[in-house]
């Protein structure tokens, strides 16, 4: 007999981290454990805020599945059953968990994957004052990659004391649906004298079409705008890259398809994530071996951590042998 326990869990920031029309002080995630013949098996959502998901929704979702998930569903099932988001992430990572620890075969080789190990990611200055931003940039140091959220608003600031700060620094941009087409164009000499090598989503979503025929000289990359695999054909032509995120698209089993659509659909593939914690870090590193960008340091926000925990340093994310995905008996998943 299969169970299913649901808890909800809100991990404090470090400090407030602010996007375009959102400023965050914790991350609220819904974890579901899974146990069967004596094995314990989990995975985390946070859900999507735009969505107006939360965790009460989250488990509502969860809940209303309940007898179809103890019944013993399968993750292709899971996806006919709910719709994506991040109550469908948390089960779906749940049931990649139980399967590696009741089989013993470690959930990236089931997804055809190599061993997590060292991942490269990029390290997220939240928008703030121009010189806030310049120095969380400067502490990131020597990390080689900075994605910046942008505001729409006095970006042109913000950017030029980012890039004084960091002279070898990559650096993408993220919008959140920030801009217009008309802010973008007024922004883009800017964003090429400071040497931006990626912008993403700059429009709100419904508002892709003010894209068409814009002359961009740095990629665009959609991440609101594509929610999951059925949305991915709408991207093509209007952006060169597209973000997975496992909150998203409902969780691992849809991010993978995802990844492969993309590359079909001639796109690049990205993976992010939500302010998450460690047991939602390891899933979506998995992923980025399938991805041409990793933005995955959604774990070093938070004053504390779960174990086994992530590691970040000088921009790599290196993934413990441990814990999720792995064969039973490889390490406890307390909570912190």
């Amino acid at each position: 007999m299969l169970s299913l326990d649901v808890k909800t869990e809100r991990w404090p920031l470090k400090e407030p981290f602010r996007i375009s029309g959102y400023v965050f002080t914790e991350g609220e995630v819904v974890v579901v454990t899974l146990a069967q013949d004596g094995v314990t098996a989990q995975g985390e959502g946070a859900g999507v805020y735009y969505r107006k998901e939360t965790p009460e929704t989250m488990v509502a979702q969860i809940e209303s599945v309940r007898s179809a998930i103890e019944s013993g569903i399968s993750r292709e099932a899971l996806r006919e059953l709910l719709p994506t988001g991040g109550a469908r992430n948390a089960i779906d990572c749940a049931l990649w968990d139980l399967e590696a620890k009741r089989s013993g075969v470690p959930a990236w080789k089931s997804a055809g994957l190599q061993p997590p190990g060292i991942t490269k990611t990029t390290f997220t200055v939240g928008a703030d004052t121009p010189e806030k931003m310049a120095a969380v940039a400067r502490r990131y140091a020597p990390a080689p990659r900075l994605k910046l959220k942008l505001t729409g608003e006095d970006d042109a600031p913000r950017l030029k004391a980012v890039r004084a700060a960091r002279p070898d620094a990559w650096i993408g941009v993220d919008a959140n649906q920030g801009f217009t087409r008309a802010s973008l164009e007024a922004l883009m000499p800017v964003l090429q004298e400071t040497h931006v090598s990626l912008i993403e989503q700059p429009v709100k979503v419904g508002h892709e079409a003010e894209l068409d025929g814009i002359q961009s000289p740095i990629p665009l990359a959609a991440d609101e705008s594509v929610q999951g695999l059925s949305d991915i054909a709408k991207a093509k032509g209007r952006f060169a890259i597209v973000s997975i995120k496992l909150d998203k698209c409902g969780g691992l089993t849809e991010g993978l398809m995802m990844a492969r659509a993309i590359r079909e659909q001639g796109m690049r593939p990205m993976v992010g994530c939500m302010a998450s914690t460690s047991l939602a870090m390891i899933p979506g590193c998995l992923l980025g071996q399938l991805c041409d960008f990793v933005d995955m340091d959604g774990a070093m926000f938070f004053t504390q951590d779960r174990p086994p925990q992530v590691v970040y340093r000088d921009g790599d994310l290196m993934c413990p042998d441990m814990g999720w995905g792995m064969p039973a008996g490889k390490a406890p998943l307390a909570a912190a």
